[in-house]
């Protein structure tokens, strides 16, 4: 079902706004579909080796066991889940109509910024409570080697510099295959 929004003109031809320009289903959406990747690209990853776990049953996950090659599969996991989730944001929102085409680009980056923040923050209170009970582990790790500390600080930065930007172009992708589609479908 696909509801357009029409927006009414005034006399001196502005157009005046009678719902928000945010499409928060579809930003909602996408952030779940963004978390939901993550996790399963995550579960990829550590079927592959790349883990923080250590092979032993009872142990406590570890920075110690960080390495580049597993801050690299950790931005590639924050990029791909948000592209995911910003494309489909991105194409899930609604049809704008009498809005110019520079103001729908913005919307559309927006709602990939949106999607971005959003799945950020739950990944971030997930991540919280599974840790919750092992702080003291992870302190101590990385009081030990403040290297292996400052490295994966610097891989989930640029992971999260990457994935809001990816998200961002994601959306605007999603919404000019969106408006692409909806414009075939008016035309004969």
């Amino acid at each position: 079902m696909e509801i357009d929004i029409r927006i009414p003109e005034t006399g001196d031809r502005t157009t005046d706004e009678v719902h928000s320009a945010v499409a928060w289903t579809a930003v909602l959406a996408g952030a779940t579909v963004a978390v939901a990747a993550s996790f399963v690209l995550l579960t990829l990853a550590a079927g592959f080796g790349f883990t923080l776990e250590s092979p032993w049953p009872g142990s406590r996950p570890a920075l110690t066991g960080f390495s580049p090659a597993l801050g690299a599969g950790m931005v590639t996991v924050q990029v791909l889940s948000c592209a995911l989730g910003g494309y489909l944001a991105g194409r899930l929102r609604t049809k704008w109509l009498n809005v110019h085409s520079h103001e729908v680009f913005f919307r559309d980056t927006a709602h990939g910024l949106l999607v971005w923040a959003v799945s950020t923050l739950l990944g971030f209170a997930l991540g919280i409570v599974t840790v919750l009970g092992q702080p003291a582990g992870l302190a101590a790790a990385s009081a030990q080697n403040p290297n292996v500390a400052a490295q994966f600080s610097f891989f989930l930065a640029l992971g999260l510099i990457l994935s809001a930007f990816t998200a961002c172009v994601a959306a605007a992708i999603g919404g000019m295959r969106r408006d692409d589609m909806h414009a075939k479908r008016l035309t004969p």
